[in-house]
């Protein structure tokens, strides 16, 4: 019934029997200060009976006026009450051709009573813009009397300073319910909704993160859109927000999802202080790294090439910058993060732990805006507005480094190192009309480093991704997007020319993407959809440089395949408690030519004397397929209504391998795709969780435990050549792999202290008792995978002091990763060899590390040209000497075993900001 603006915080009581308007008045102006403007005539029929304590006025007027015909709306410390319709205590935008300025809010008010347009009887042309609360909204064809059944009203939530959408709102209404339950809903990543209602008069409750709470009046006559407006809410630090319907954790039916938005990543500390998306998913439970400078991450037992990382839907393949130390994401123009760790979507798939989308925002569609930020090591910079205002809007984002003064820094052995990195996002969303908005994201990145020698090294990310999305009707829209992605790195050397070479690696896909969402009721949500990926690999191109190089050129063929996939998802409440989402996912895989492919004699070693024969294909020729169904199911169910317990099961398969002998993504890694030869990987998961809110839904806590089976994951024999290998089927070892753990999770989301504490037990084992391969790893018993880290324990916390300062810590602790030990020495044949432990038996030290950093705002005046910010901070406070590697060397007959630090000493780091 009001917009709650300018309100005070005063709470009264109030205990009326069958009162008049007149003595309710009274009471109420005595009570708030408030002056009460009414037609006594029109009101001298209401008889007001209410007892009420320590409650605002709003909610007085609301409780006073419930199930009548009676209004009102305030405006500064002025409340007008009317009878049928309500006062719309403000002008239109424009009214006196540019915006009224302070002062004119009293001669609004008496032109808003005298203009009928500010009345709630005022009839909407397409989807009206709902941007206050004291009003009624009609929905579809009004007729003189309200029909039976039910009608669909959907729209999209957006920001009304920005007009960006807003994901992940949370719309109910309280007097539609299902069952026990209350109808509701949430938007999608692109601001969208679904509501289908009885027909007649409703009000709808809207929360967002960020956002003001509030609602909507509408009267539901047939199918219809509604957009709504929500404006930004800025809390008191002392408010705790109690809302029932924040409870997302607690009745989605996903397990293992974890979501961040950019607030949240921007308060946990980070080397040289800039915010790293990838980063701080390392938080969350059942996340792992497996090195301090490196951006590549394990999930439940998964390798690092397991994990599917999109931004905006672009495959992003090196995730990282400068030796790790950076991810790839501009933290300027990042929306949210969304780690899928089980209860993949359907829609998802081709990698066997994890996906990661990232989501940029889609830019100010109001005003041009812009931020800038300077580092010790980076600078960066991102600007953004209409193109069309309303209607079309640009973000760019733009990051570099200037780091080699840092590398002069260190020990001579490294000082002659170089290092420099950029990338750049174009995004252009465009609104065609009330149904068809088109998405235009591109994504270019590029990083070149040498390391104390003439070896240079560089890599690529170039992506572009075309998106359509169409709303055929209020229950169903699809999503139609089309994309290239390409990573590519090379190697040079041409210091001596006589031995000058460049080494060229790339990977090229093609996609398409087909996703629609259908709203059968309010008890369905069904999704299907096509996807196909188009693969060309150059597994790498070796070539001499220069007229005096004597290097020969060698060139591993091209490789080709096509993976496609069908699915078809529900997700069904078949109960107030209870609900159930079930899928399938077809997926397949095409082995495409052209290509000479070996066929070895069955039941022996894959060797070179081994190969009975070879079968040529011409290009773009179906070499073998693999077809591949893939089971999806979530339940959950309700115990209360802040406690719930899910379980779920996955299936999924992939079918492009990463070669490589670390284990971290490096720019020398060599992608691979299955083949006559090489089976794609597979694995299913089976999970429970335990899932409680608690003080009000302000603290998440939850409990997962899961097991999960792999099946041909890639291992390689000792001593096996993984770069320009024209077999490499000969040095591939499979593997099967089981992994299993409990997951523990603390989230406080409110109040001067927020942040996530997490705890995760995992392990991950694999097994090769293939007597075809000799020699068997570990005599065909199970052995560690290089990245089982069986404890894992994170903290991040802030505490903010006031509106302007906050301080943030981080603590990490983890067991460390399995490593294989030269543990003897032996005299065979004449000469001396040495004698390896069985693989993975040993560990390296474990890992500890703490962060801190204190950030500084400028003021928070809405009027002033710029706002700035600061951040300062310790990384490593401690001064760990954690192990990032550890190797063996021999002098005079000794073996020496050493472990490399990255970061051995507290890193000082200090960021400016600004925003325009």
């Amino acid at each position: 019934m009001s917009n709650g603006q300018g309100i005070a915080a005063k709470l009264i009581n109030v205990n009326y029997q069958q009162a008049g308007i007149g003595q309710v008045v009274n009471d109420l102006e005595s009570k708030t200060g408030y002056h009460f403007y009414y037609d006594a005539k029109a009101l001298d029929s209401l008889r007001i009976t209410l007892q009420l304590t320590q409650q605002p006025l709003t909610k007085v007027l609301d409780m006073a006026f419930n199930n009548t015909s009676f209004r009102y709306a305030i405006t500064g410390q002025d409340v007008f009450l009317t009878k049928g319709r309500a006062v719309q205590p403000s002008l239109a935008e424009g009214f006196f051709g540019k915006k009224p300025k302070t002062g004119q809010a009293g001669g609004a008010v008496a032109a808003a009573q005298s203009n009928t347009q500010a009345f709630t009887d005022e009839k909407e042309k397409g989807a009206p813009e709902a941007t206050i609360e004291n009003k009624t909204y009609e929905i579809g064809f009004k007729t003189n009397t309200i029909g039976p059944g039910n009608a669909t009203i959907a729209g999209y939530v957006k920001d009304i300073k920005t007009g960006e959408p807003i994901t992940g709102a949370v719309l109910y209404v309280p007097d539609a319910k299902q069952g026990n339950n209350t109808v509701g809903a949430n938007t999608d990543a692109f601001g969208f909704f679904s509501l289908t209602l009885p027909k007649g008069k409703h009000t709808i409750n809207i929360n967002a993160l960020g956002s003001r709470d509030t609602h909507r009046q509408i009267i539901l006559y047939s199918d219809g859109k509604l957009n709504i407006d929500l404006q930004e809410q800025i809390q008191s630090l002392k408010e705790v927000k109690i809302s029932a319907d924040k409870i997302a954790n607690v009745k989605s039916l996903q397990m293992g999802v974890a979501k961040m938005d950019i607030k949240t990543i921007k308060e946990i500390p980070a080397v040289f202080g800039e915010a790293d998306v990838l980063r701080a998913v390392l938080v969350l439970p059942g996340v792992q790294s497996v090195g301090e400078a490196t951006t590549g991450f394990n999930v439940r037992g998964g390798s690092a090439d397991q994990n599917l990382i999109l931004l905006d839907g672009l495959t992003i393949y090196n995730p990282a910058h400068f030796f790790g130390f950076f991810s790839a994401f501009n933290p300027d123009i990042v929306k949210d993060v969304e780690l899928y760790k089980s209860s993949i979507p359907e829609r998802l798939g081709g990698r066997l732990s994890s996906v990661l989308e990232v989501t940029d925002r889609e830019g100010n569609k109001k005003n041009f805006t812009g931020s800038a930020g300077i580092g010790l090591l980076t600078s960066r910079v991102n600007v953004e507005g209409p193109i069309d205002k309303d209607k079309t809007s640009f973000i760019f984002g733009a990051r570099t480094t200037y780091s080699n003064w840092l590398l002069q820094l260190l020990p001579e052995a490294y000082k002659h190192s170089q290092a420099s990195f950029y990338d750049v996002n174009l995004d252009i969303s465009h609104q065609i009309n009330a149904n068809n908005s088109i998405y235009l994201y591109t994504y270019l990145s590029s990083d070149n480093f040498k390391l104390n020698s003439d070896t240079a090294y560089a890599y690529s990310n170039k992506n572009i991704a075309l998106k359509w999305k169409h709303n055929f009707s209020n229950k169903l829209y699809s999503l139609i997007s089309f994309g290239f992605d390409r990573y590519q790195y090379s190697i040079a050397s041409d210091q001596n020319p006589i031995d000058a070479y460049k080494l060229n690696f790339d990977i090229n896909q093609g996609n398409f993407h087909a996703d629609f969402n259908y709203y059968p009721s309010t008890k369905h949500t069904v999704t299907f959809g096509l996807s196909s990926i188009y693969y060309r690999l150059h597994p790498g191109d070796f070539e001499p440089t220069g007229t005096k190089s004597l290097e020969l050129p060698d060139v591993v063929p091209v490789q080709q395949g096509l993976e496609s996939a069908a699915y078809l998802g529900d997700k069904f409440d078949i109960s107030d408690k209870l609900s159930v989402s079930a899928g399938v996912r077809l997926s397949m895989f095409n082995v495409l030519g052209p290509g000479t492919f070996d066929n070895y004699a069955p039941g022996v070693a894959r060797e070179s004397n081994t190969v009975t024969d070879s079968t040529t294909y011409g290009n773009n020729k179906v070499v073998k397929t693999y077809i591949n169904p893939e089971l999806r199911l979530s339940i959950r169910y309700n115990l209360t209504d802040n406690t719930s317990i899910k379980a779920g099961y996955n299936q999924l398969h992939q079918y492009l391998h990463l070669l490589s002998n670390t284990t971290a993504i490096s720019p020398t890694d060599v992608y691979q795709l299955s083949n006559t030869n090489i089976k794609p990987q597979s694995g299913d998961q089976i999970s429970l969780g335990l899932y409680k809110n608690l003080e009000s839904n302000t603290i998440e806590t939850s409990v997962e435990v899961y097991y999960k089976r792999i099946r041909n994951y890639l291992d390689y024999r000792s001593g096996a050549n993984l770069e320009l290998n024209q077999h490499i089927e000969q040095d591939i070892i499979n593997t099967d792999g089981k992994a299993y753990g409990l997951e523990l999770m603390l989230r406080k989301t409110a109040g001067k202290l927020t942040g996530i504490m997490s705890y995760t037990y995992s392990r991950t084992f694999l097994q090769q008792n293939d007597p075809t391969v000799l020699p068997v790893v570990n005599g065909g018993a199970w052995y560690p995978a290089n990245y089982d880290k069986p404890h894992d324990f994170n903290l991040t916390g802030s505490y903010h002091i006031s509106h302007r300062y906050s301080f943030s810590m981080n603590l990490v602790y983890s067991t460390g990763r399995p490593i294989t030990l030269p543990i003897a020495k032996y005299y065979y044949d004449g000469s001396e060899r040495v004698y390896y432990s069985d693989r993975n038996q040993y560990r390296i030290p474990d890992y500890f590390r703490s962060d801190v950093s204190i950030n500084i705002e400028g003021n928070h005046k809405v009027h002033q040209l710029t706002h700035n910010s600061w951040t300062i901070g310790v990384y490593n406070l401690t001064g760990q000497k954690n192990a990032y590697s550890t190797y063996f060397s021999e002098q005079g007959g000794v073996i020496s075993g050493y472990k490399l630090s990255i970061f051995a000493a507290p890193i000082p780091f200090v960021n400016y900001n600004i925003r325009f």
